[in-house]
């Protein structure tokens, strides 16, 4: 699943912010922070811990990157998920930011922010149906993409100030 909005921020700047998961909760509607044991933008195979909340429902990931491209692309893979002590190890989903620079419509320079969640849980699809009801009320699909459109907007308005909140087509 995939959306982009355009950012009037220069791919670095981007950059900046999604590579740092301390920083996502900022823009994310369900992250609520991130431990990574170093500052800044993380390498490729650097781990981190994120604290997330739907619903009243918390849980911890523990994420691996595997993509940091500078000024291009940040890619991490949630490679466990559950409580403080107990994680089940699994396939669950893997995020993605693409950077491409572009000419914004009133001539400036800008980015264009592609992200992307793909689904990498193996339950059974009877299970994942229950799952994700209860946790979101509805179809996943539906609220996943609703997700990714706030996550954007909300990095669209921390990179851009107060006046960008309104969505670009």
């Amino acid at each position: 699943m995939t959306d982009s909005i355009l950012v009037a921020a220069a791919p670095a700047a981007v950059y900046a912010v999604v590579s740092d998961p301390t920083r996502t909760p900022e823009f994310s509607p369900e992250n609520r922070g991130a431990r990574t044991g170093s500052t800044g933008s993380l390498p490729v195979g650097a781990v981190f811990t994120g604290d997330n909340e739907r619903r009243g429902f918390r849980w911890i990931t523990e994420c691996v990157v595997t993509a940091a491209d500078p000024g291009a692309r940040f890619a991490f893979r949630v490679r466990a998920i559950g409580g403080a002590r107990r994680r089940l190890r699994t396939g669950i989903a893997s995020w993605e930011h693409r950077l491409e620079p572009v000419t914004l419509p009133d001539g400036t320079a800008g980015t264009r922010v592609t992200q992307t969640w793909t689904d990498e849980r193996r339950m059974p699809d009877p299970v994942a149906t229950v799952f994700d009801a209860v946790a979101t009320r509805g179809p996943f699909a539906d609220f996943q993409r609703r997700n990714l459109a706030t996550s954007l907007h909300r990095l669209k308005t921390l990179l851009e100030g107060p006046a960008a909140a309104e969505p670009t087509a």
